[in-house]
């Protein structure tokens, strides 16, 4: 069983559904590219994906977004 997302890795995922970069999604937010990336690592990691498609598929599929 995967970790639960934390409210921020949510909002990033949640942001995955456009085309933004990871520049623009972390505008968005009002953190860094870097702070984007560790969000997008971990959220790979605990949803255990590879891609944002994979992420939001996976995301849909237990009902957190």
């Amino acid at each position: 069983l995967t970790a639960m997302l934390t409210e921020r890795e949510l909002d990033v995922l949640r942001l995955f559904d456009g085309d933004d970069s990871y520049r623009q999604i972390g505008q968005v937010l009002y953190v860094s590219v870097n702070t984007v990336k560790t969000h997008v690592r971990s959220i790979f990691r605990k949803l255990e994906v590879t891609s944002r498609d994979e992420a939001l598929e996976r995301a849909r599929q237990r009902a957190l977004i």
